[in-house]
C-alpha cells in the first residue's frame, strides 16, 4: 500500500507541475518584458504552405470577451469574411506560451491572432505592399491596438516581408473548408498540454494512455514537446475521452490527424 501511495503522489506532483508551467501560467509567465525577434530565421519547413482543413472549434476560445474595457463579439459565422488594415507581428516574448485555445505558440510557424474570427480558422493574408501571400491559422486573440487587424507569428511576418518595418497593410480573406462527410469517423488526437521536459511528457502520457486504453505520442517542435493521446478512432470517442482528461488538463483539446 505504501508503494502505491507514493506512486500516486508522484504522478499527481508531475501533473500539477506540468499544469503550472504550461496550462495555468503564473503572473510572471513571460521570460522577457519586451517582445523581439529570435536569433535565427525560420526554416523552409517551418513556413511551408498550410493546407486548410475542417477543424472543430475550440470549446472556450470563442466566447465574447472584454479587454481593457472594450467588448469584443466573436463572429459565429465568418464565411466570406474579408478585411484590409495593418498587420503587426509577435515573437520571442510569447514563444512557448499558451495561445487563446490552449495551443502552444510557435513563433516560427504560420499562425496569427485576430480579435473576432472563430478559433481555429484559416485566413489568407496578402501584403498589399509587395503582393506576397500566405495562409495562416488563427489560434489566438489580438492585436489589441486600435489601428491593427491581425497579429502575425514571426514566421508568417518573415514570409510576407513584414519584419523590416514591423507593420504592413494587408488584405485578409477567410477560408472555410467543407466538413467532410466522413468527419465523424476520422481519427483524431487529444493534446493534453506541452512542456520542454520530454521525460516528463512521456511519464504523463504513459499514465494517461493506460487509464483510457489509447495510444500516445510526443510531437516535438523545437524545444516544445506536445503530449498527444491517440490516434483515437473517431470524433465521438475522442470527445468522450476529452471530457475525462479535462479534469486534470482543463485546456486539453482535440486535434484532427
Amino acid at each position: 500500500m505504501m508503494k502505491l501511495s507514493i506512486s500516486r503522489v508522484a504522478i499527481a506532483t508531475i501533473i500539477l507541475s506540468l499544469s503550472a508551467c504550461t496550462i495555468m501560467p503564473s503572473e510572471s509567465r513571460y521570460d522577457i518584458a519586451q517582445d523581439h525577434a529570435p536569433e535565427r530565421l525560420p526554416t523552409s519547413d517551418e513556413i511551408s504552405d498550410l493546407t486548410p482543413e475542417y477543424l472543430p472549434l475550440s470549446r472556450w476560445a470563442n466566447s465574447d470577451y472584454e479587454v481593457r474595457g472594450k467588448h469584443y463579439q466573436v463572429l459565429k459565422d465568418a464565411s466570406g469574411y474579408r478585411a484590409q488594415g495593418l498587420a503587426s507581428w509577435y515573437g520571442k516574448k510569447f514563444h512557448g506560451h499558451d495561445t487563446s485555445n490552449g495551443e502552444i505558440f510557435n513563433m516560427y510557424g504560420l499562425s496569427a491572432a485576430h480579435k473576432t474570427l472563430p478559433i481555429p480558422s484559416f485566413v489568407r493574408v496578402t501584403n498589399l505592399e509587395n503582393n506576397l501571400s500566405t495562409i495562416v491559422r488563427v489560434n489566438d486573440r489580438g492585436p489589441f491596438h486600435p489601428d491593427r487587424i491581425i497579429d502575425l507569428s514571426y514566421g508568417a511576418a518573415y514570409k510576407l516581408g513584414v519584419l523590416k518595418h514591423g507593420t504592413a497593410k494587408v488584405a485578409i480573406e477567410m477560408i472555410t473548408p467543407s466538413k467532410p462527410t466522413s468527419f465523424e469517423q476520422a481519427p483524431c488526437f487529444i493534446q493534453l498540454a506541452a512542456t520542454s521536459n520530454k521525460q516528463r511528457a512521456l511519464e504523463i502520457l504513459a499514465s494517461e494512455s493506460k487509464k483510457y486504453n489509447v495510444k500516445y505520442r510526443v510531437e516535438s517542435v523545437g524545444k516544445i514537446n506536445r503530449l498527444l493521446l491517440g490516434p483515437i478512432s473517431n470524433l465521438t470517442r475522442c470527445e468522450s475521452v476529452l471530457k475525462k482528461v479535462q479534469f486534470n488538463f482543463p485546456k486539453a483539446f482535440i486535434k484532427m490527424s
